[in-house]
């Protein structure tokens, strides 16, 4: 089918002032993107009038957590409501591929909390390209809803050769570790992700990940990692990883860039600065980042890294013994866990946002501090005893963020826009459903924090160059046509932390690989999504390699 859209305000993607234009989309791909009133009903077999409304192209999710759900609710309403139609999967080293059936069912557990752990699923792949297959795989409805790309993660692998446990990789499991990285690469992934406040991510040393990186920046990747701490520490832990960058050649996407809790607030310049000079010195660093205060993670993030060594089994042995369970205390509530970045818990500032067992959901929209008064517990015992009753696969909101770090950072010039979305549990976050429609309404047209092009290559044009998409990113001839019209007078996000699940209003029509997805504001069901996969050239394409 050939639809033409006329008289839309064109926003390419590049940057570049808006304009009139009609754009023919033949199929798969833009045919025409022409002055407004060139093009008429003969070109085409429909016709979008969009007067009033701004046609960009398709929002690339930079951190996206549907590595699941893209499976299992395959309507994907949640992104492509808010016009999303590529996301970047397989983040913070913690994912489905590759994996041996051991890896797996661990792996399965540990991030139940994200993506959920649905009983009687058909887990039939093992490696990143059957994986990136399984996305591929048409059914009677279409494949997936949104392209996908995909980062091999480090803790998974890490998982794969050396289990759960701490340590220090020897000689011949680092080589192991770097040719299942190189497998993953060749086989599809464009780059590698981290989860260095995740085990066992985390127990990696910075000359284990050199050598991953090294790999991953041979083949044209990229490192995606969630960082030693983001809190105590957090310049020196995105330092480290401006070094890694420096001494690989490997560039650097920044995950979920962002400076929290009570020591960082007002301190995002510093974080900046340090960016800024690594880019004059010549490392290709990008970020991302979510447009909210409030982070969203497992409870079991919170512990300290050596109560979670070896797996849900002997962390759940650590919590039920007596001593250990006072040594996990004194952790938290002391020193500061290391897995909740150096920082002392803030039961305050936790709050549950979804659980895998039934009897546990009265917690949910609560915070551990609020629990514990109302049971006359002490914070910790409630802290505890959630963890264990729920296997730890509890999902939690993390109050902690500073508007002003949020502000400076994604006015930066190497931002991207990333949701961090979970997609489960009884009360997500909100960003699930609202990122990208945050940012055009409130952070671009109320608060004129960035303008409306300058928003949208954020959001688009700027992540394909990161992905190496040859074809996606801006509205251009030739180009796939993945686009949203939108209201830019109404767009803005509906979700809240009392209602998350809600669509985004102003966004009219979603096309993902030219099939309308949202139609004249209504899902389609329509399903039109491909696997994109890094090819031995380096740039990223649909397809097989």
């Amino acid at each position: 089918m050939k639809t033409l859209i006329s008289n839309a305000t064109l926003v390419d993607g590049t940057g570049a002032g808006r304009r009139a234009a009609d754009v023919l989309l033949d199929g798969a791909v833009i045919a025409a993107v022409v002055d407004a009133g060139s093009l008429t009903a003969a070109d085409a077999d429909r016709i979008i009038d969009a007067t009033g409304l701004v046609l960009s192209p398709g929002f690339i999710d930079m951190h996206a957590h549907s590595d699941l759900q893209l499976l299992v609710n395959k309507d994907h309403y949640a992104k492509l409501s808010q016009g999303v139609t590529t996301e970047l999967l397989g983040q913070d080293g913690l994912s489905y591929a590759p994996v041996d059936d051991a890896t797996l069912a661990g792996v399965r557990e540990k991030i139940a909390g994200w993506n959920d752990n649905p009983a009687g699923f058909d887990w039939n792949w093992r490696t990143v390209g059957e994986y990136l297959d399984r996305l591929d795989t048409e059914d009677e409805a279409g494949r997936i809803a949104t392209n996908a790309a995909y980062l091999v993660p480090q803790g998974t692998v890490r998982a794969m050769v050396m289990g759960f446990a701490e340590g220090d990789p020897t000689p011949e499991q680092q080589q192991q570790m770097q040719d299942v990285v190189r497998t993953a690469m060749e086989e599809g992934a464009v780059g590698m992700s981290s989860g260095l406040t995740y085990t066992p991510g985390m127990y990696a040393q910075t000359e284990e990940l050199a050598g991953l990186c090294r790999v991953v920046g041979e083949l044209g990747g990229f490192y995606a990692p969630h960082h030693r701490s983001y809190g105590k520490g957090a310049l020196g832990a995105y330092a480290e990883m401006i070094g890694l960058s420096r001494d690989t050649g490997c560039a650097l996407h920044l995950s979920h860039a962002t400076m929290n809790f009570a020591e960082n607030k007002g301190r995002a310049g510093e974080l900046l600065d340090l960016i800024d000079e690594a880019l004059e010195q010549g490392v290709d660093i990008t970020l991302d980042t979510y447009p909210y205060l409030p982070g969203a993670t497992t409870l079991s993030a919170i512990l300290p890294s050596w109560a979670s060594s070896g797996g849900t089994e002997a962390t759940l042995a650590r919590l039920a013994d007596p001593e250990t369970r006072a040594r996990i205390r004194e952790a938290v509530e002391i020193y500061g866990s290391d897995g909740c970045h150096g920082v002392v818990a803030e039961w305050e500032t936790l709050e549950i946002s979804g659980v895998q067992n039934p009897a546990l959901t009265g917690y949910v929209g609560r915070t551990i501090k609020e629990i514990a008064a109302e049971n006359g517990q002490e914070p910790f015992e409630v802290f505890a005893g959630i963890l264990t009753e729920d296997r730890l696969g509890t999902g939690i909101l993390q109050h902690v963020g500073h508007e002003e770090n949020v502000q400076a950072i994604m006015k930066h010039r190497t931002h991207t826009g990333g949701s961090d979305g979970l997609l489960v549990g009884a009360k997500p976050h909100p960003r699930a459903w609202g990122t990208f429609p945050r940012y055009l309404g409130h952070y671009s047209r109320d608060l004129g924090l960035l303008s409306l092009e300058e928003m949208v290559h954020h959001l688009s044009g700027r992540p394909a160059a990161r992905l190496k998409l040859h074809n996606r990113g801006l509205v251009r001839e030739g180009f796939a046509a993945d686009v949203v019209l939108f209201n830019p007078e109404t767009v803005r996000d509906t979700a809240t932390f009392q209602n998350p699940r809600q669509a985004a209003s102003g966004i009219q029509y979603v096309f993902v690989n030219g099939t309308a997805a949202i139609d004249g504001g209504q899902p389609t069901g329509a399903r039109a999504g491909r696997a994109l996969r890094r090819h031995s050239d380096g740039l990223t394409r649909e397809g097989q390699q």
